[in-house]
């Protein structure tokens, strides 16, 4: 598979909007998301670790998974995670890891995954009972928000009920959206959610 960020990797975390993104990304989970220091949390799409950045110091462990090497390779070396992230490169939902998880987060990876019912059905399966999901990504706009043709976008963004009815059907509950960000570019205006939702116990 080619690996999409392999020439953006390097610079990836000087992009000022970017920036801007993840801190409000991280910080709205910090606010909606009971961490404790025994949680072992995934992040999904983990990118250069901008969100487990954030969340690190909160929690035991976490697994950052991503199907980009290059990423992945610029989040294992910063300081800050070493010795409390592990990485993982491939894909969860065609090959599932290990383990169960107190905790997915994700923050604007969904849109890069083509079937998000399967999506939300893998999270679930590698989550405990009871376990959470704090997942951020793009309100559904009108396909301005990439450059066109961009390679592996497969949805321009999602409208919220839909994608609640999609985690209601794979086994979620207390399902909440909040608007987390705001991106301006070009006098038009992106919101980013996040939606964070319960596991059902069996």
């Amino acid at each position: 598979m080619t690996d999409l960020f392999n020439e953006k990797a390097k610079d990836w975390d000087a992009d000022e909007m970017r920036k801007m993104l993840s801190s409000a990304v991280g910080s709205s989970i910090l606010e909606h998301v009971p961490l404790h220091d025994q949680m072992y949390v995934m992040d999904f799409g983990a990118g250069t670790g901008l969100i487990s950045s954030q969340v690190v110091p909160f929690v035991k462990r976490i697994v950052a998974v991503d199907i980009s090497r290059a990423m992945l390779n610029e989040l294992i070396s910063k300081p800050e995670l070493q010795g409390k992230v592990e990485m993982v490169c491939q894909d969860i939902t065609d090959r599932p890891i290990d383990g169960k998880f107190d905790l997915i987060m994700s923050a604007m990876a969904m849109h890069h995954v083509k079937d998000t019912s399967k999506l939300i059905q893998t999270f679930a399966d590698h989550l405990k009972p009871g376990a959470l999901i704090a997942l951020a990504d793009l309100d559904k706009e009108d396909g301005d928000f990439h450059a066109k043709d961009t390679e592996g976008v497969f949805h321009l963004g999602f409208k919220r009920n839909e994608l609640q009815l999609i985690l209601e059907k794979h086994g979620f509950g207390k399902i909440h959206f909040v608007t987390t960000h705001t991106i301006n570019r070009e006098e038009k205006e992106f919101p980013i959610f996040l939606v964070t939702a319960t596991k059902r116990t069996p």
